[in-house]
């Protein structure tokens, strides 16, 4: 089982595929085994790598606070400890916001970033706790390694705290959003509120929801992130 010690705890990670390096970052609860298709079908064109945040899978799960800027530093840590000095970021959802803390925080280490359904903007909603909870009950989200409810309170309560609008126009890098009109848990407004804030950014919209990229719309959405990076 491929694992390694960053910053205080043990991370799982996989490395599929050859060439350029991509750093694939989960969203809330998510942990290897559900990502499907997508991580064999980018394997095919870029080094993936993917791996388990804090809090899920079989990564650590420590019951202490998490930050989307403590949770950016294990993906740099699990960067630098397998000597990728520089890579394409796509973050999804929660992972999205790991992906700006991270590009914010460490720019050199930012080739292209790929945001989905995900926003810069802090969200504290009932509503939206109830709405996520709902969607990890889809059959499609039932992983191998079930989260504990205190670590998905955790980074539930991480990701609503991040606020990064008023850090976006420092991104440099070219960045790709990518957002479904018809999501909830993430208003397609706040997706148009990062295009607006990055410089040069790109913006694309599936007629779907939060979850676009897991369904219908998957092969659209796995189409145009490798032509993104690939251009």
């Amino acid at each position: 089982m491929p694992t390694l010690r960053v910053n205080d705890i043990t991370m799982y990670y996989e490395r599929h595929g050859e060439g350029v390096p991509l750093v694939l970052i989960a969203g809330l609860g998510l942990d290897l085994s559900e990502w499907g298709r997508i991580v064999p079908w980018l394997a095919e064109r870029f080094e993936v790598i993917a791996f388990d945040n804090r809090g899920a899978g079989r990564t650590d799960k420590p019951d202490m606070p998490y930050s989307m800027e403590l949770m950016a530093q294990d993906t740099a840590g699990l960067m630098q400890a397998l000597g990728v000095e520089r890579a394409h970021i796509v973050g999804v959802s929660m992972g999205g916001k790991i992906a700006l803390a991270l590009a914010l925080a460490h720019p050199a280490m930012v080739n292209k970033l790929v945001l989905v359904s995900t926003s810069a903007s802090r969200r504290r909603h009932r509503w939206r706790v109830r709405l996520l909870s709902l969607l990890r009950n889809l059959p499609i989200f039932r992983g191998t390694y079930p989260q504990p409810r205190y670590a998905y309170r955790r980074q539930l309560q991480a990701s609503g705290a991040y606020d990064g609008r008023a850090r976006l126009p420092e991104l440099q890098m070219p960045t790709l959003i990518l957002h479904g009109k018809k999501d909830q848990t993430t208003p397609y407004r706040l997706a148009e509120e990062m295009h607006a804030g990055i410089a040069g950014s790109e913006l694309l919209a599936f007629a779907g929801g939060h979850i676009f990229f897991f369904l219908r719309e998957q092969q659209r959405f796995l189409e145009a992130v490798a032509a993104f990076l690939e251009r």
